[in-house]
């Protein structure tokens, strides 16, 4: 019988989702400290009448009584406000829309007392920075993570190199780094803006205020914690690091997370979250600027502009599954009735899986690589069933403009 699973575990026979631009082999959210070269994805799933169920969730949101869900926010900010005026709320981020809204929103409507912490960017864009500013300059209190750079380097490259997937050591820091500061400032809410579940994991993932702990805790050996592709034990017995450099990148100690009470929540849940309104309200209350032009493989001009990892990160996801910048953004806005599909697909069409020119040459030089090297390893990590050569330019075999040829 005929493999249905091709590399990475993504199904050999691509279909596209009837309402949106996404396609069967967009994969979903992974256990970062987990992951490894041959680590088979979960991916999006659809539903007999092909509708994918970031789609159907959209549906089920328009269902959602928002006015309830706000009184389920006043009253836990009620169970967790602190009335002596100490911090009683963590908020995660480096200064991009969500960040900047969820915690102007908790402190200036809900009166909670928020601290910032930051895990931030290998390497900011200009922009980022001057947006990060901004953000602390509303009224907030920060604390800065700074990893070791020699060591955040080395996983930055190690997770090109071994995974296609140079963003892994900073989405390890995202999600694990603000319930270790949960702990160690004894405040036992954290709050993130929207979940980003709601764009291709399982629907039960979207039903609940919570984000699962096992993308953030877990209680493992060093053998079995994987960063950048190597084995946390291998890192220190023959790269030299040390582990208290490591840890930060570690899962949170489940027992720890219990002693506190920490509880890791979304804003999105609570709050109907859209992403343009999430910049309009940036750019009211904070002096959140976006890009003076289109970011390269979209269209859009705010939405992960802070990191100049970002933008290899959708060239390899389009590289990997076939799934670019346009495509994110395109099916995004679909759901929320911004964009039509046919005016996805065109927009797909003429911008998803474009070279990140911008950022490549910092970037390489970031991870010590040539821009050769970045060519040859992302050859490597191509998808076999999604891609072909023709005429020595190598092509998606299964384009969403072509879909009527082969759905």
């Amino acid at each position: 019988m005929e493999d249905l699973f091709g590399r990475y575990g993504l199904p050999l026979k691509v279909r596209f989702c009837k309402r949106c631009t996404m396609n069967n082999q967009r994969p979903s959210s992974s256990i970062e400290f987990k992951n490894k070269s041959d680590t088979s994805k979960r991916v999006i799933s659809f539903d007999d009448d092909g509708i994918c169920e970031a789609c159907k969730y959209a549906e089920k949101k328009k269902q959602i009584d928002w006015k309830e869900r706000e009184r389920e926010l006043i009253e836990l900010c009620n169970k967790y406000r602190r009335n002596d005026g100490r911090y009683d709320v963590i908020v995660p981020g480096s200064g991009g829309k969500d960040s900047v809204k969820a915690a102007h929103i908790l402190k200036y409507k809900y009166n909670m007392h928020p601290l910032l912490v930051t895990w931030p960017p290998a390497l900011y864009t200009e922009r980022g920075r001057k947006n990060f500013e901004s953000w602390l300059n509303a009224g907030f209190a920060n604390f800065t993570y700074n990893q070791n750079r020699k060591l955040h380097r080395f996983l930055t490259r190690s997770a090109f190199l071994n995974l296609c997937h140079p963003l892994q050591p900073f989405i390890l820091g995202q999600k694990n780094f603000a319930p270790r500061m949960s702990i160690l400032f004894d405040v036992p809410l954290v709050m993130y803006g929207e979940n980003e579940a709601e764009y291709g994991n399982a629907i039960e993932e979207n039903e609940k205020p919570t984000r699962d702990p096992k993308y953030y805790s877990a209680e493992l050996s060093l053998k079995e914690i994987v960063l950048g592709g190597i084995p946390a034990v291998d890192l220190i017995k023959h790269f030299g690091f040390k582990l208290s450099d490591l840890e930060a990148y570690f899962p949170v100690n489940p027992y720890d997370l219990e002693r506190v009470g920490t509880t890791v929540h979304y804003l999105g849940y609570y709050i109907k979250w859209h992403p343009q309104e999430s910049y309009y309200y940036a750019v009211e209350n904070t002096d959140f600027m976006p890009n003076d032009y289109r970011t390269e493989g979209s269209y859009s001009k705010y939405s992960s502009i802070d990191d100049k990892i970002d933008w290899l990160h959708y060239h390899t996801t389009y590289i990997k599954f076939g799934i670019g910048r346009a495509t994110y953004d395109t099916s995004q806005e679909i759901r929320n009735g911004d964009i039509t599909r046919e005016e996805g697909i065109a927009l797909v069409k003429r911008f998803d899986g474009e070279f990140p020119n911008e950022y490549i040459e910092d970037c390489c030089d970031y991870m010590g690589i040539t821009i050769q090297e970045y060519y040859d390893t992302i050859d490597k990590f191509r998808t076999p069933h999604l891609w072909e050569k023709k005429y020595g330019k190598w092509e998606l075999k299964y384009p969403i403009w072509k879909e009527d040829t082969f759905c």
